[in-house]
C-alpha cells in the first residue's frame, strides 16, 4: 500500500477544481472546494509521480529559509557561504560578513531575531547596489522609472506597477550578478510594454541577449 504524502489543505468553496501547489520548504498545499477525503487520496496516488520529483527540485532550489537544524550556509551575489552563531556576553546581536563567512553574534538564541538581521541585511545590501545598476540601465534603454522600493516578498523578484514605480525583492542579493542585471532589464522594460508578449522579450533581448539562461539560472534560486 502506497505512503500518502503529508499535505495542507485549504478548502476555498470558489475554486472550481483542485490545485496542488508546493511552499518554498517543499511542503505540499492542496487548495480546492469542499471534496471528499477519498477524492484528494485518489488524486495523490495519480500524481504520487509529480510530486516526488516536484519536491526533490523544491528541495534543491538555493537560498531557501534557514533552517537551524541543519548545516548554515546564507547566499549573497551567487555564492553560498557558511553561517557562524556565536554566543557572546553582550546583549545586542552583531551580524558580520568578512567576505569569507558570515558571524552573527548573539547573547540569546532567538531564530526570529536572527532572521530579522538576516532580511536586514539583503535589504542594506539592495539598497546600496540596485539603485546605480537600474540608473545605468535606465539610461541605457531611455526608460525612466517613477519611483523604486525594496521589500521582502514570496513570490516575485521584480515588479513594475502602472504608475511605473519599480520593486525589488531584497532577497534579490541572493542572486548571481548577471542574473540580477536580468530582473532589472525586465522591470525596466516593463516600463514601455505591461505584458509578456513578443514585443516585451524582444526590449529585453536587446539589451540581455543571454536573458534565456540567466531566467534558467533564476529558477534555480528561492525567494
Amino acid at each position: 500500500m502506497s505512503l500518502l504524502p503529508q499535505y495542507t489543505h485549504i478548502v476555498n468553496p470558489k475554486l472550481k477544481h483542485i490545485y496542488l501547489t508546493f511552499d518554498n520548504e517543499g511542503n505540499l498545499v492542496i487548495k480546492s472546494p469542499k471534496v471528499s477525503q477519498r477524492k484528494i487520496e485518489q488524486l495523490l496516488l495519480k500524481k504520487s509521480s509529480w510530486i516526488n520529483t516536484s519536491r526533490e527540485k523544491i528541495q534543491q532550489k538555493k537560498g531557501k529559509p534557514l533552517d537551524f537544524s541543519n548545516t548554515l550556509e546564507l547566499y549573497y551575489l551567487g555564492k553560498a557561504y557558511p553561517l557562524h552563531l556565536v554566543q557572546h556576553s553582550k546583549k545586542r546581536i552583531h551580524f558580520d560578513f568578512d567576505g569569507e563567512k558570515f558571524t552573527l553574534f548573539y547573547h540569546t538564541y532567538d531564530e526570529r531575531l536572527f532572521q530579522i538581521h538576516f532580511d536586514r541585511f539583503y535589504k542594506n545590501e539592495a539598497q546600496g547596489h540596485i539603485p546605480s545598476r537600474v540608473e545605468f540601465w535606465a539610461e541605457k534603454m531611455s526608460l525612466t522609472p517613477t519611483n523604486l522600493r525594496f521589500r521582502k516578498t514570496k513570490r516575485q523578484w521584480g515588479s513594475c506597477s502602472g504608475k511605473n514605480v519599480l520593486s525589488f525583492n531584497t532577497m534579490m542579493m541572493k542572486l548571481p550578478h548577471d542574473v540580477i542585471q536580468y530582473i532589472i532589464i525586465h522591470e525596466l522594460a516593463h516600463i514601455k510594454h505591461k505584458h509578456h508578449q513578443k514585443d516585451f522579450w524582444q526590449l529585453v533581448e536587446q539589451y540581455e541577449p543571454d536573458y534565456r539562461t540567466q531566467v534558467k539560472e533564476l529558477k534555480k534560486y528561492t525567494t
